[in-house]
């Protein structure tokens, strides 16, 4: 419990934000519904004065926070060591805003729905000083390869914002079942995503689905397989898997939209995953306002596996 009433001073991290959402991150474990309560009795003061949860905060505010009790929050799962080796190994950029691991396959990128721990919960026990430690986008667990956090609010924005306006250029390579006769394919499908009663997400291509578009261009023809290099122009759940599928090539080791002989043939080979693999991002980094190049280059395993169907 908040047995005083407290008073902070928002700096340039937080101006811009709502005020709901700053109170949500700094009290953490006290539910909304009592959060929403206290600012509407005007109990959480900007400046002396009462405001509304859409307030945006400014730079110097002064916010008083009435004394307030909180939930006890669950211990962090404790992340092995192990696990952190692994990541501190991977590691392929850091300076004072910015992080990019390559993660690797099996890894969710956060906890929850039968993941204790996942990529976040682990880098905050890696970085127990660094408070805004967040997700910039995301990879499914099976996907290894590039992925962002950021460690300021700014830089968070800043490659959000790239993203919404498809200023960041993201480069996949895929291993799909099959030989593609064309050098190119642009797959232009809508997609729509639907959960199953399990809790699983599923998606297919429908006409009632969001746009989505891939270009695929071919790398590597094999005698029963194609290595692939994926763009995602638009960023929608499973999209390159999807549209893999659509087109009537399934990414390699894919249990939820894979084609199972080849998936059996691929194991043979070695490949006892999902040959997907982000591979590089180009963006501007908005800590230093400069192009930057995040490359992470294929596992040792599938490096290995594809020397074996060349044979």
């Amino acid at each position: 419990m908040h047995r005083v009433v407290s008073y902070r001073k928002v700096g340039t991290e937080d101006v811009g934000q709502r005020i709901d959402n700053y109170l949500f991150r700094v009290l953490k474990g006290v539910p909304k519904s009592k959060i929403y309560n206290v600012m509407r009795k005007g109990e959480v003061r900007v400046n002396k004065g009462r405001v509304k949860p859409q307030y945006r905060l400014q730079l110097d505010d002064d916010i008083r926070i009435p004394p307030i009790r909180t939930r006890e929050e669950k211990a962090a799962e404790p992340v092995s060591d192990s696990l952190l080796d692994t990541l501190k190994a991977r590691i392929l950029f850091e300076d004072d805003g910015l992080l990019a691991i390559n993660k690797p396959s099996g890894l969710a990128v956060h906890g929850g729905s039968g993941v204790s721990v996942g990529l976040i919960e682990a880098l905050r026990q890696m970085y127990p000083d660094t408070v805004r430690l967040e997700l910039v986008h995301r990879l499914d667990r099976d996907t290894s390869g590039c992925i962002l956090i950021s460690k300021k609010r700014q830089v968070l924005k800043g490659i959000h914002k790239q993203l919404q306006e498809g200023g960041v250029d993201k480069v996949y390579f895929a291993l799909v079942a099959g030989r593609l006769d064309q050098k190119f394919q642009w797959v232009e499908a809508p997609l729509q995503k639907n959960v199953l009663q399990s809790g699983e997400r599923l998606v297919r291509v429908s006409n009632q689905g969001k746009a989505a578009k891939t270009d695929f261009k071919v790398l590597e023809r094999y005698k029963k397989f194609t290595l692939l290099e994926a763009k995602p122009i638009t960023g929608r759940t499973h999209q390159i898997r999807v549209h893999a599928q659509y087109i009537g090539h399934s990414i390699v080791g894919d249990s939820r939209y894979g084609d199972e002989y080849a998936n059996k043939l691929a194991r043979g080979a070695g490949i006892n995953r999902l040959f997907l693999h982000a591979n590089r991002l180009n963006f501007i980094n908005p800590g230093t306002d400069k192009p930057i190049e995040i490359v992470a280059d294929l596992d040792s395993s599938l490096t290995d596996a594809l020397g074996e169907l060349e044979r």
